[in-house]
């Protein structure tokens, strides 16, 4: 409590100073701000408004309806487990395993489990834990996979047609997890219900994060969790969200089998006129998405259903692994980006497809801002910062506290900070990746693409990259310079 009374203090403090103060010239930086700020925030405000109508009315009424059809059915659902892991600690692996166990136990119409592994120490650590729980997994199957360390997708595409083998139908359902994901002990009689409708392709569902001795790298997990599950539920409203998480989400079966579904998620690409054709290496899960999107399947999301990540910092310093996540997630989503739109708001909802167009207009918008206040301080007046930087507490505070109605308890002071942080360096990156979609790296392997490769086309393609990205940004810097009234 003491911390948010020194920060409203301080607020008020930085604001009063500049109250009395001679703001010739940043009228314009003013008015940007203001018009900037009632677009963003009136967004927000829809979104915020839309997650609170799905969790408490919609949500509720399509869980009894959905449980209420499952109930009528006479064989309940086989569920069918997919587990990834690669470079990942020995007690994750055994907690993430661990659990996958429990619910493949709990699964009342049988479970089937493919474990794809690199590591020889992997393979015997989940046979040693598989007979430790031998007796509980009587109708349980499991399949471990042991692969060349060639990527992800192609771990994922080899179980996929491991289980094709199995034949799963459509009351049946499968659990993508990461190999450092805890899943819900019960995620097979929550989820398999709302697979009753044959319009519902996949979901997903809150996730929660356990981070140990990184205290700002935890907070921003959490914050960024918590705006996850205000903007997973307003997008469910519509009956789409707009990723399906890759540590966790739940498939029917006879789609996540289906042999363009598998062929998608292991050779996905996109042609770009400037940089020709990119071969997906990260954004396993913007693939299996697009092919639902596509095909007209609707997604959708169990804000009460959690499962827990087990995070560790990528890189030594937070800054800098916060960046190296931002690079690895924004660079799927915009890689998918331009496919979604194309496919057009009679085909996706109206409010679906002007969401995946905000992905790229909030880029500008929120870089906007304070650019037109750096000029105005430097060409008008520098009293504008002191009134920035009291803009920017108060308006993150109350986000911060809107934010809190999806979380019990208030949050920790950190947050508007971290908000910023997010928000300004977030669109820093999504602008980098934004022309340089053949950038593609994980954080646990060393693959990667664009940025190692010497050819002389690769060379002019990264020149070629950074002078459009320098021109759009020098064209975003005009556009502040004359609605800030700079440049007349």
């Amino acid at each position: 409590m003491l911390g948010h009374l020194t920060y409203i203090a301080a607020c008020a403090a930085i604001a009063l100073t500049v109250y009395d103060g001679n703001f010739s010239g940043a009228e314009g930086a003013i008015l940007t701000l203001g018009v900037i700020g009632a677009w963003r925030y009136g967004w927000g405000l829809v979104n915020f408004t839309r997650a609170l109508v799905y969790i408490h009315a919609r949500y509720p009424r399509q869980k009894r309806e959905a449980e209420a059809a499952y109930a009528d059915r006479p064989v309940p659902a086989h569920g069918y487990f997919m587990v990834t892991s690669y470079k990942i600690e020995p007690e994750v692996t055994r907690r993430s395993y661990q659990s996958v166990f429990e619910a493949a136990a709990a699964s009342e119409g049988g479970a089937t489990i493919v474990a794809s592994v690199v590591d020889g120490a992997d393979l015997r650590l989940i046979r040693d834990l598989h007979a430790a729980n031998r007796d509980r997994l009587g109708h349980v199957r499991l399949v471990i996979d042991r692969i060349p360390g060639s990527g992800k997708r192609d771990a994922i595409a080899r179980s996929l047609r491991l289980l094709q083998r199995e034949a799963p139908t459509a009351r049946d359902v499968l659990v993508f997890v990461d190999g450092d994901t805890c899943v819900p002990r019960d995620i097979v009689a929550r989820s398999a219900p709302f697979f009753t409708d044959p319009r519902v392709g996949a979901l997903t569902t809150d996730e929660r994060v356990e981070i140990p001795n990184d205290p700002a790298f935890r907070d921003w997990f959490h914050l960024r969790f918590q705006q996850r599950q205000m903007m997973m539920s307003s997008m469910a409203l519509s009956g789409r969200v707009l990723t399906l998480t890759g540590r966790m989400s739940v498939f029917r079966a006879d789609l996540a089998t289906d042999p363009s579904f598998v062929q998608q998620v292991q050779h996905d690409r996109i042609d770009h006129w400037r940089l020709g054709n990119i071969q997906f290496l990260t954004g396993d899960d913007k693939s299996t998405w697009f092919w639902l999107l596509s095909r007209g399947y609707r997604m959708t999301y169990l804000p009460d259903v959690h499962s827990l990540s087990m995070e560790s910092q990528p890189k030594p310093g937070f800054a800098e692994s916060a960046i190296a996540l931002m690079k690895r997630w924004f660079g799927n989503m915009l890689r998918t980006n331009a496919r979604a739109l194309s496919l057009g708001p009679s085909r996706i909802g109206t409010f679906t497809w002007w969401s995946i167009l905000d992905q790229r207009v909030s880029i500008f918008t929120t870089l906007l801002g304070p650019i037109a206040v750096l000029l105005t301080a430097i060409f008008a007046t520098p009293l504008v910062l002191p009134a920035y930087l009291a803009w920017i507490m108060f308006t993150r505070y109350l986000y911060c506290a809107a934010l809190s109605l999806f979380r019990p308890g208030f949050f920790p002071i950190s947050y508007p900070f971290l908000l910023y942080f997010g928000q300004i360096v977030g669109a820093t990156v999504k602008s980098y990746a934004l022309f340089r979609l053949d950038r593609q790296k994980w954080t646990r392997q060393s693959a990667g693409g664009g940025a190692a490769r010497l050819a002389l086309g690769a060379r002019v393609r990264n020149a070629s990259s950074t002078a459009i990205q320098v021109l759009a940004i020098g064209w975003l810097v005009l556009a502040a310079s004359l609605l800030t009234g700079i440049l007349h």
